[in-house]
């Protein structure tokens, strides 16, 4: 009898737990939904204040999509206004309006399935009558900020088995608006739709680590990553480089002894290879370094079996020689690959890589364009104060500190092993240990982090997942342990501390902006040509996506303008481009922005061997030019400036002009 009731009460407490069980993640559901869509409504809102957008013209919404944002809506506004999907597919597949004189593959080129699915959505949703195009647009991106923010919750929730920590997470998220985000400006940008499934592909390798997973679950969880990584991959072009730095952050796990997961790294490959597919068998993405590198991780680790077996000085030398060799088989598959792709699209990183952390000065023109800009210098000391401010800054480093400490513990416990059994590293387990989904996300955290200090664009994908992180170090039990019995002493949470930025976050989203668009013109820089390409559909030389060596050279040429060159020079390379105007914009012919030998004039003379214009030093083997600057000589409308060019347009930020076209000689004066 007793043994039934004993049977009877763990039944009734197996159902009890259950239902709770299914009330927490009904709850931690419905909370994490609900912040997912307040980020939305938010920048949303943010957007409609800084522009009125829904109060001005629809010339001037788009104008509103600067830059290379322009130049991707052009062509979500391309497919719309072709008279049938198959026939805008083919237009983007046979397009010779984006680069003059040349027919380009933009599907190949260029990251743009979003807008074809989005364009091809709203066709067949038929919603024209309750919505305009652009609001479909723009919505999408900002819903998308609804799925980065569940991602970050789900992430801390499986970090730390409270959905608190998840809330936590989307609070921080958004209360650091200003450095986990720019959608509210720069909707069209890649990042603003891939980030979303990056973070989303993070919460499911997290998911996948769990200890105790079933098999089935293994195997959904794992669909889930590739289907996210796929996503991401199709959606941004330097994918490759971020699946890199986290292809380093599996194999440095993996060498420590945390897990061996060959499925993460087929993931990657095999989304990748399908967006090779798509992309009409892009190049750039085979000569990518991540594949190299996985190639030759996978092989070097099927030959070195005995790995992880010896003691700690053997393991570490073993590890060490393991890490040359697959380097050294990585660089040499990577440039065997490049040579027989004959690839030089990537080229240009490569290089303000090299220049930017000292290995030579360069005067190549597309690294310095890259280094000069402040996006991608080291990351501002102000962004640690905002992250202060809002008491995410404090958790993060408390979090972080307490556990790399276990992380290099539990590795040198790893490193330590010799296989003498089970039962020793059982013991060594209660000692140490670490979750194999922890020990991911704090690397993942750690290289991210220091890839954000070193270029400042990057620090998107460093920031919403330091929300997430930081959260599981307040609302984790581990961690809370490990706090405890580290310092011995209790701390209290931070959360009240969130309520003063709410304040300025209610604020901000009363206040509304003053509008303040640029003039509408239909050629100039290859910033203002994109904007040209989205209002007029006019051809352009050039655009600001900057993929494609044979573009890059062209855009340099171009750029000849604001350079001191002759006018019969100027003249001749803007002919053989096609061009028929140019605008000359007095904010970079005379530009203040940049410091001496950032300016873009400062870039082309130096590319061309010209001393700089200015007081301060120039290097020595610098030569005086011949030739006054281009777009001031211009102005002064004399010979040989009047005999090719005619000023169209004018007011205080440009200059139109028309070339003129040059009168070919009789043949019977050329006949001898």
């Amino acid at each position: 009898m007793i043994i039934n009731m004993d049977k009877y009460l763990e039944i009734d407490h197996m159902c009890g737990f259950s239902w709770w069980t299914i009330l927490c993640l009904m709850t931690g559901s419905i909370v994490g939904i609900s912040l997912g869509l307040l980020c939305c409504i938010y920048v949303s809102t943010l957007h409609e204040n800084d522009l009125w957008f829904s109060n001005i013209k629809e010339v001037e919404r788009e104008i509103s999509f600067r830059t290379e944002c322009g130049l991707y809506y052009s062509y979500y506004k391309q497919m719309l206004k072709a008279p049938s999907i198959q026939q805008g597919l083919y237009e983007l597949i046979h397009d010779n309006t984006t680069e003059s004189k040349r027919t380009i593959n933009i599907l190949q080129r260029m990251n743009i399935y979003q807008e074809v699915f989005l364009s091809i959505l709203y066709r067949i949703l038929h919603i024209q009558t309750y919505l305009e195009p652009i609001y479909f647009y723009i919505y999408t991106v900002f819903a998308l900020q609804t799925v980065y923010v569940i991602a970050l919750f789900i992430t801390s929730w499986l970090l730390s088995d409270s959905w608190l920590a998840g809330a936590l997470s989307g609070v921080w998220y958004i209360l650091n608006r200003v450095d986990t985000t720019r959608v509210e400006f720069t909707i069209s940008l890649r990042e603003n739709w891939s980030i979303p499934f990056f973070a989303l592909q993070v919460a499911a390798i997290t998911c996948y680590l769990r200890p105790q997973l079933k098999p089935i679950q293994q195997r959904v969880v794992l669909w889930l990553v590739f289907v996210s990584t796929f996503c991401f991959c199709l959606t941004w072009q330097f994918n490759q480089f971020v699946l890199l730095v986290q292809a380093l952050i599996i194999f440095t796990l993996d060498c420590l002894d945390f897990f061996t997961v060959v499925s993460l790294y087929l993931m990657q490959v095999f989304s990748l290879l399908l967006v090779w597919l798509l992309q009409f068998c892009n190049s750039m993405i085979l000569g990518s370094l991540v594949l190299s590198f996985i190639v030759s991780a996978l092989f070097i680790k099927h030959f070195q079996t005995g790995l992880k077996t010896g003691g700690f000085v053997i393991r570490v030398g073993k590890l060490a020689l393991h890490t040359l060799l697959v380097l050294t088989l990585t660089f040499t598959i990577n440039y065997s690959a490049k040579t027989i792709l004959q690839l030089k699209s990537d080229e240009h990183i490569f290089k303000f890589i090299k220049a930017k952390f000292g290995f030579g000065a360069t005067r190549d023109f597309d690294a310095s364009l890259y280094l000069c800009e402040e996006a991608f210098g080291l990351l501002p000391l102000d962004t640690f104060e905002r992250l202060a401010g809002t008491v995410l800054l404090y958790p993060y480093l408390c979090t972080l500190s307490v556990l790399f400490i276990l992380l290099l513990l539990v590795a040198l416990s790893n490193l330590s092993t010799n296989g003498l059994g089970q039962a020793c590293r059982e013991r060594e387990d209660r000692t140490f240990s670490m979750r194999p989904d922890v020990a991911y996300n704090l690397l993942h955290t750690v290289f991210f982090g220091l890839l954000s200090f070193s270029t400042m664009r990057m620090k998107y994908l460093w920031t919403g997942h330091m929300c997430a992180f930081a959260a599981f170090g307040v609302c984790g039990k581990e961690v809370w342990s490990l706090y405890l019995r580290v310092l011995h002493c209790n701390t209290k949470t931070m959360l009240s501390h969130t309520l003063p930025p709410s304040q300025s976050l209610m604020e901000e989203i009363s206040e509304l902006r003053d509008c303040n668009l640029p003039l509408t013109l239909f050629a100039g820089s290859m910033q203002l040509l994109a904007g040209i390409k989205l209002c007029t559909g006019r051809v352009l030389t050039n655009h600001p996506h900057y993929e494609d060596q044979a573009l890059r050279e062209r855009t340099r040429q171009v750029y000849q303008i604001y350079a001191r060159q002759s006018a019969e020079e100027v003249h001749k390379v803007l002919s053989s481009v096609g061009a028929d105007y140019i605008v000359l914009e007095d904010s970079i012919c005379y530009e203040r922005r940049h410091s001496r030998g950032c300016r873009l004039r400062d870039l082309l003379d130096l590319a061309n061997g010209h001393i700089m214009d200015g007081p301060g030093e120039n290097e020595p083997d610098l030569i005086s030019a011949s030739h006054p600057r281009f777009c001031e000589a211009i102005k002064t409308d004399m010979p040989p400036y009047s005999t090719l060019f005619t000023r169209v347009f004018k007011n205080k930020t440009f200059n139109v002009y028309k070339l003129k076209k040059l009168k070919k000689k009789n043949k019977a004066e050329n006949s001898p």
